[in-house]
């Protein structure tokens, strides 16, 4: 099967697309999928020069969401069947661990994401368990359900799950180019709060509005820490969702109201950051650490799409003969949206 593949921790230009054996069901859990179209995340851009942690068997396949159609399904499967079209939730757990039985895959000993620790999607066929598919929604393209899954159902695990978001609250978010910043912009507005969006380009914070941001602000040319203080009436923001990291960092503790949560889901621009314990605990601030989500969250965005109410935006799709491209465009922080792979023809 043809695959985008990473021959080494060379960054992007060690990705090329090769002649892969395909994947086969070896549990009756599990479904081969024949991949419509795949998408990509921060992660695989950081995965292409390595990862601190995570040891790769090169050529690796790259991909870390995925939409397509079931072509066959173990004996256990009764879910689904030939034909389906589905979409992918990209994390896996053992499923038989004490964190699994509880519905908290995310926190299993062995979880794992696709095109990280183990294949990825990128390519013409891909092996999951069933319990990690969910139905396309009528009307969603194949762009559309290969962007839904990683971003969504991270970001509802974010707010909803770990951060609790109310109904008249204020949540800041970081970043309003990516995935997980626009779900979480869509979810906020949905649960009823009152959305800032932070972004450094105009163009990506009109899709902001269009999501639900109530106030947008252009950090590049703004105070952002007076902005947010102004719109608050100087309280700040209930909740911060910043997967930016040190850049960020000392701003979004800034911006947090008294009480406030702080949650994060990722570190792009580094992972070390400071904090005086003084203002955490003088001020009861809460700082959360989220990854991606649990099955029943995966149904729970599922179904929200399936009604419109949350639905992702795709920037652009290309073949899978020109995928660098789409690695090249979110390296200059170029996308406004998902970044897609086309890999059925």
């Amino acid at each position: 099967m043809r695959a985008l593949t990473l021959a080494g921790p060379g960054g992007i230009d060690a990705l090329r697309v090769d002649e892969m054996p395909p994947p086969e069901i070896a549990r009756g859990d599990e479904v081969r999928v024949r991949v419509a179209a795949a998408a990509i995340n921060r992660l695989d851009l950081m995965l292409t020069s390595g990862l601190p942690g995570v040891t790769l068997s090169y050529p690796h396949i790259v991909g870390t969401d995925a939409a397509g159609l079931v072509e066959s399904v173990g004996a256990d499967v009764t879910t689904f069947a030939p034909g389906d079209r589905v979409m992918v939730n990209p994390g896996i757990s053992c499923g038989r661990c004490g964190a699994c039985l509880a519905g908290h895959q995310p926190l299993c000993n062995r979880f794992e994401i696709l095109g990280e620790h183990r294949a990825g999607t990128a390519a013409e066929f891909i092996v999951v368990p069933a319990a990690n598919l969910a139905r396309v929604p009528d009307g969603m393209s194949w762009a559309e359900a290969a962007a839904f899954s990683l971003a969504t159902l991270t970001s509802w695990h974010m707010l909803v799950t770990r951060a609790r978001v109310r109904a008249g609250e204020t949540v800041l978010v970081w970043g309003a180019g990516g995935g997980v910043a626009q779900a979480s912009i869509a979810i906020a507005h949905l649960a009823g709060a009152e959305v800032i969006a932070a972004s450094g380009r105009d163009t990506k914070l009109e899709i902001a509005r269009r999501l639900g941001a109530a106030h947008v602000v252009n950090h590049a040319t703004q105070d952002l820490v007076a902005e947010v203080k102004r719109i608050t009436r100087r309280r700040g923001a209930d909740v911060v969702v910043d997967s930016v990291g040190e850049a960020s960092w000392p701003l979004s503790l800034r911006c947090l109201a008294r009480g406030g949560r702080l949650v994060t889901c990722g570190a792009t621009t580094g992972p070390m950051v400071g904090i005086d314990i003084r203002k955490l605990f003088w001020h009861q601030w809460s700082l959360l650490g989220s990854t991606m989500g649990t099955h029943a969250e995966y149904a729970a965005v599922a179904e929200l799409a399936s009604r419109g109410a949350l639905w992702p935006v795709v920037d652009r799709v290309v073949p899978l003969g020109e995928s660098v491209e789409v690695y090249r465009r979110m390296a200059a922080n170029e996308q406004a949206g998902k970044l897609v792979i086309q890999v059925a023809v």
